[in-house]
């Protein structure tokens, strides 16, 4: 998640050679299913040992909150990020891992509670939802969409308080997934700008043939 930010920034360890920037308050919240798409993914890869395994890498209050995770509850961003870390660690894919979840995270909710958001042939059509998207996930901040042509558009996230490159990566791979979904070849999506790289917005170029 990426956009423009009122408050102070820390830097904080990288994971993978970048630095990982976070808004020092921890107010932003994600909805309870972006969280549990991450343990499917684990359980789809690992089994029960694997989810079991990431969920030991958390403290003992994220253990806790992660053993009743609700689909529609909404939880700090800064758990989620957390429990990002702790499936990179187990599943030792490096960056990828992070496009990986995001596709999961698209195909078990639209497949699921949100299913409703796919358009059979039409990819502008699920797109031209992002802002209704982009509220189902994040209580803070808001995402646009603007069509550059027939199999193009731009997501620009504004005014989001936290931004993170990981969280950057798993939004490339839900809308790659969601795309496929919609009937989209080929997808491309690329992220030209980052916050949590110095520039003012996240912005997300989706493509497809």
């Amino acid at each position: 998640m990426g956009g423009l930010c009122t408050g102070s920034v820390i830097a904080r360890k990288p994971l993978f050679g970048y630095p990982f920037l976070m808004q020092t308050t921890d107010g932003m919240k994600v909805k309870g299913g972006s969280l549990l798409a991450r343990l499917s993914f684990v359980r789809q890869q690992r089994g029960e040992e694997g989810v079991r395994s990431v969920v030991s890498r958390l403290t003992d209050q994220d253990q806790k909150i992660a053993s009743q995770l609700m689909t529609s509850a909404w939880y700090p961003f800064a758990l989620g990020e957390r429990l990002d870390q702790a499936v990179a660690a187990e599943m030792g894919l490096g960056e990828k891992v992070f496009v990986l979840m995001g596709e999961k995270s698209a195909e078990q909710n639209l497949t699921g509670a949100h299913r409703a958001l796919v358009c059979d042939g039409d990819p502008h059509g699920l797109l031209r939802r992002t802002s209704q998207i982009y509220q189902m996930y994040y209580d803070t901040g808001r995402r646009t969409y603007e069509s550059l042509g027939e199999r193009k558009a731009v997501l620009r996230t504004y005014d989001a308080n936290i931004s993170s490159p990981n969280d950057c990566l798993t939004i490339v791979g839900w809308h790659r997934k969601a795309i496929e979904m919609c009937g989209g070849k080929n997808v491309r999506v690329t992220e030209t700008k980052c916050r949590a790289r110095g520039a003012d917005v996240c912005e997300y170029v989706c493509e497809w043939t």
